[in-house]
Formats: C-alpha cells, structure tokens, sequence
C-alpha cells in the first residue's frame, strides 16, 4: 500500500473517529452541549490521526517526553493551520457561487490542498530525521 493510499485510508479512519465520537456524546449525554461533542470528537480524531501518520506514514520513533511534545504541538497547530485552508475554500465557494455543490466542492478543493500541505510541513517539521 502506498504512502498516499494509507494517509488517505487515515483520514478516513481519523473522521470517522470523530464522528462516532461526537455521536456517542450525544447519546449518552443528550444535555449536552454541541461542544462538547465536537471537542471530544476532535480530541480523539487528532489522536488517532496522530498515532496512525507517527508510526505508518512517517514511521518516528518515540524518542524523549520533550521532543514527543514538541512534534505533537506542531502537529497540531499545523492541523489548525490546514483546517483553516479547508475552511477558507469552502466559504469562499459558497460566497462565489452560492451553491450547496459550490461549497461542496470546494471543501474538497480545501481538504486536497490542505492534506498536501499538511502533510508537506509535518514531514519537514514535525518528524523530520535528526542529522547529527
């Protein structure tokens, strides 16, 4: 399987971890606010999609408690940076051509470029190799 194969499939798995998430809060806590549910979701889609791009896309090892929360502190900001990509496409669509298959589409313009940044910064920046 290929690196794009995988990273797409892990994307995948990741979003669907998330929503399950976010519909297992809502079912058990249905008082809850929305909230809650997506920065549970979020927690756990980040944390899979983490742990699955760490060991089998980029294949890092663990090395200190230091250098691991530093690479999970990029990681995420670079997540917020690419989402923000996503985002900015969508509603832009949207604005442009005020269509539902408009902002569709340009989610998924969104999502492409922000998967190949992403994953761009966090193979330059997040789990580059150490040269000594």
């Amino acid at each position: 399987m290929t690196i794009l194969v995988r990273y797409v499939l892990f994307a995948i798995v990741s979003t669907l971890a998330n929503l399950l998430t976010q519909e297992m809060v809502v079912q058990n806590a249905p008082t809850a606010k929305l909230t809650l549910s997506i920065l549970a979701g979020t927690v756990v889609g980040f944390a899979v999609k983490y742990v699955l791009d760490k060991y089998w896309i980029f294949y890092d090892a663990y090395t200190t408690p230091r250098n691991e929360a530093r690479k999970v502190l990029l990681y995420g900001l670079f997540s917020v940076a690419t989402t923000c990509i996503f985002w900015g496409f969508e509603v832009t669509f949207w604005m442009v051509f005020k269509t539902d298959f408009a902002k569709y589409a340009g989610a998924v313009l969104g999502l492409a470029i922000g998967y190949a940044a992403k994953y761009s910064l966090d193979r330059a920046y997040v789990f580059r190799e150490r040269r000594a």
